[in-house]
């Protein structure tokens, strides 16, 4: 096989066939060069060890501007484009920890301490709202959207009227490809989200650089390198990674985790009976959702990966997704297990890249799922889920479910 169909956004249409096709690249061809017309040649790289060893070599290993995967003509008009956002993910080696270290305090457990009665708080109204729509809803665009947003733009600093703007970009973003959620109309309309993410943050750094307040945004709009404001872009693209990422992907894994334990009502029944088994099944729910499906690195050097012979310049795709049903790994991985010990998903990355705000997704999660069983005495499927049709971020986009108040 070629595998080409991992290119294709369509593929997690069918989530159980894109894992089979992620089983027969492990036992096959686990450094597979897939070579395509519409994208430049690159390794997939499927098996956790692997992922780990090129991922734990971050200098041999970088990130680049095209650090996600996109087709020809779009690294071309890219290219072409002397002025190009930037974000943490297109950043290596000491620029990339320096604007890390910018806002990381914000995401560490002392400071996430502080925050942990409002991100409860927020949890028990989403619940709440939850329950108000009379035992049946979408749980995707009902809740699991809102929850996290409404968390990430109060650390941000955006008000809540702006939420439902920022869901919107952000879906045009993640979900480009998909016939529900893409911005319609010409290429440059269809671009036209980033100009909207510019002009929107560019108002909030005047006004944060005028009136700073508690924020992040405040941290941003004053953030100074080598004694000079951060840049334009980097601005831009700092605000951008943390009010995308910083939702979208825990959005993801609270809906593929409810999913997840309606369609196995054993661990659904294990966990209600056992409450303290909720860290743990934390950790499984993102190893079995994997929002974040790949990253590319650029190799810097010629290296040998398990027998292939990948050369200075080339690309290698991180598969987390099937990284985190690796058979080397994980015990019995197609079962979904909430006290799976160990557990050493890689839903986050590893390394110097590993997402910074992994933490608040923990506990945001964490909040929400306690709240949900002590509110609720039972969650059940009602209807067909959908996924979102991407290549990079990918989630349940439809997640319909009935279930009864206590």
């Amino acid at each position: 096989m070629d595998y080409k169909e991992i290119t294709e956004a369509s593929m997690w249409s069918n989530v159980d066939n894109a894992h089979a096709i992620y089983t027969d690249m492990r036992k096959n061809d686990p450094v597979s060069l897939i070579e395509t017309d519409e994208y430049k040649p690159f390794w997939a790289v499927s098996k956790h060890a692997d992922i780990i060893e090129v991922e734990r070599q971050h200098e041999k290993f970088l990130n680049t501007q095209n650090s996600v995967l996109i087709r020809r003509k779009d690294e071309e008009i890219r290219a072409a484009n002397p002025v190009q956002m930037r974000t943490l993910i297109n950043m290596d080696g000491v620029e990339h920890a320096e604007f890390r270290r910018l806002t990381q305090d914000w995401f560490l457990p002392q400071n996430l301490k502080t925050l942990e009665a409002k991100v409860t708080q927020i949890a028990e109204t989403f619940v709440d709202r939850m329950l108000a729509t009379g035992g049946e809803c979408d749980f995707v665009s009902d809740v699991a959207i809102w929850y996290p947003l409404r968390v990430i733009m109060m650390i941000l600093g955006v008000p809540e009227e702006d939420e439902a703007l920022m869901l919107k970009l952000t879906q045009e973003i993640f979900g480009s490809e998909d016939p529900d959620m893409q911005r319609k109309g010409t290429d440059e309309q269809r671009m036209q989200f980033m100009m909207d993410f510019f002009n929107y943050f560019n108002k909030l750094t005047a006004d944060r650089r005028a009136n700073p307040s508690d924020d992040v945004a405040s941290v941003i709009a004053n953030a100074v390198m080598d004694g000079k404001p951060i840049g334009e872009m980097e601005a831009l693209g700092y605000y951008v990674i943390v009010a995308t990422a910083g939702h979208d992907t825990t959005s993801a894994s609270t809906a593929g985790g409810l999913l997840a334990l309606m369609q196995n009502p054993e661990q659904m029944k294990k966990l209600r009976n056992d409450i303290s088994l909720l860290p743990q099944a934390i950790e499984e729910m993102f190893r079995w959702e994997t929002p974040v499906k790949h990253f590319l690195r650029t190799a810097t050097e010629d290296y040998t990966l398990r027998g292939k012979s990948i050369k200075e310049g080339d690309r290698l795709m991180m598969m987390y997704a099937s990284g985190n049903r690796d058979e080397d790994v994980f015990d019995n991985p197609f079962e979904f297990q909430i006290d799976r010990r160990p557990n050493k998903q890689i839903a986050f990355g590893f390394g110097v890249h590993r997402c910074l705000g992994h933490l608040l997704a923990k506990m945001e999660m964490n909040a929400f799922y306690k709240a949900l069983l002590e509110k609720t005495t039972d969650i059940q499927l009602n209807g067909d889920p959908a996924w979102v049709h991407a290549t990079f971020v990918s989630g349940l986009k439809r997640l319909p479910v009935r279930f009864t108040p206590k």
